[in-house]
């Protein structure tokens, strides 16, 4: 979602004559978008701002703004901090941004901008074009949560859910086709919370699936609480919808999960894994996970890792607990970061297994592969096959934007490599 927003502040700020540069000692705007998830964000605005104020030391300051969710969390905190810093802006209020770069021009006035305004946003955004035209691109759909999580940060961050009307989101994702998008990968806190109106995410996927230059529909990240009968049928009927599905599950363990305030068991959990099986059978799985969350025993953990088995995510994200301030979890005892470091270490020995097995399988099979660009060697293309596996082939025609059957013939930890074997038919684009 930074990366969306990132570059909806770009197609903004070209209004006002501001283009991106790649030279970074010939910046007149320095514009930092943050995440405030992970515990050392904030500490890697210091260490971009410090690295900033070495290079221009003996020339003209730029203008210094840090955007996203750090600027929301702690706005009042970097000013004071600081005082290289000229904004804060938070996720809600970027569309701003403009009117903030030229009161900046204009005099020497800190500003915090940190209001919660999504409606505004959708609104003000809605009328500036998103020219990006990446094979594979981002929209977002909805944001914010109204889960709270005890350990999560978004609803302070990003506010309450709110969602953009399916006209608003169709409408860009057949621009962002016009210019050469073949995916689409639609974005949310709580993505699966999509609401508007009488519209639930199922109907905006058959929405895209009607859009004929678009290829493939994913959507990231969702909320077990949130998966809904329609929803879950919709990835038996909805043609482009690719078959992997990200769905985080945080512990194994349904007292942990309880304590984390997620709002489902890992029963519930695992009853719409099997729903969803039963819909399609080719869907594979990926999760995050929260390692030695407070008061998780080795009884807990060990739970985590059967359900990593039992499952097996072909991918998982997993982090020791990060206590985020103004969290209800902030406060709690925490595990020995040994006991926790180690059970992190042992939980990702499984996860690596389970992923390679999975990715020595693939060799030797047939993969439809989406190419999004050279891999900047000769004749080297970069492509995802439809469970988002990253993939490299040799070719002498340009590959970029198409489609092409791929037999594996190799792959590594985070790779597979193969050759073209054909082309698809027009029948087989969402296979």
């Amino acid at each position: 979602m930074n990366e969306y927003d990132s570059n909806r502040i770009l197609d903004l700020t070209k209004k006002i004559n501001y283009n991106l540069t790649n030279k970074f000692n010939d910046t007149d705007c320095y514009i930092l978008n943050t995440c405030h998830i992970r515990e050392k964000a904030t500490e890697k605005v210091y260490h971009d701002i410090g690295r900033l104020k070495k290079e221009f030391r003996n020339k003209k300051k730029p203008l210094v703004i840090i955007a996203g969710c750090v600027a929301q969390a702690e706005g009042d905190i970097i000013l004071k901090k600081e005082k290289y810093i000229d904004a804060v802006v938070g996720p809600q209020s970027y569309h701003k941004i403009n009117q903030i770069i030229l009161n900046l021009e204009q005099d020497n006035s800190r500003l915090n901008h940190t209001e919660f305004e999504p409606i505004e946003k959708f609104d003000q955004l809605n009328l500036v074009k998103n020219n990006n035209s990446k094979v594979s691109s981002f929209v977002t759909i909805q944001e914010g949560c109204d889960k709270f999580c005890k350990f999560c940060v978004v609803p302070y961050t990003r506010g309450p859910e709110q969602s953009r009307s399916l006209i608003e989101i169709t409408s860009e994702a057949k621009h962002l086709a016009k210019q050469g998008t073949k995916e689409i990968i639609l974005l949310g806190q709580n993505v699966n919370a999509y609401s508007f109106g009488k519209h639930r995410l199922s109907d905006l996927l058959y929405a895209l699936d009607d859009i004929k230059d678009l290829k493939r529909i994913r959507y990231t990240t969702s909320h077990p609480k949130d998966f809904t009968e329609d929803l879950i049928e919709s990835h038996a009927s909805c043609k482009k919808l690719m078959p992997l599905l990200h769905l985080p599950v945080q512990s194994g363990s349904t007292k942990i999960l309880k304590r984390m305030n997620r709002g489902h068991t890992v029963e519930e959990y695992l009853e719409i894994i099997e729903k969803l099986k039963k819909k399609n059978p080719n869907l594979r799985f990926s999760s995050d996970f929260i390692i030695a969350y407070p008061d998780e025993t080795e009884l807990d953990f060990n739970k985590t890792i059967s359900l990593m088995e039992k499952i097996k995510f072909v991918n998982s994200f997993s982090f020791i607990f990060s206590p985020r301030p103004g969290t209800p979890a902030a406060n709690l005892n925490q595990i020995d970061f040994k006991i926790a470091k180690n059970r992190l270490l042992r939980f990702q020995s499984v996860a690596n297994r389970i992923k390679k097995d999975y990715r020595n399988k693939l060799v030797g099979s047939p993969q439809n592969v989406l190419f999004e660009n050279d891999a900047q060697k000769e004749n080297t293309f970069f492509g995802r096959d439809e469970y988002f596996n990253s993939v490299i082939v040799h070719s002498k025609d340009d590959l970029t934007g198409k489609i092409k059957k791929v037999k594996i013939s190799s792959c590594n930890h985070n790779t597979l490599f193969g050759e073209i074997i054909g082309d698809l038919k027009k029948t087989e684009y969402a296979a």
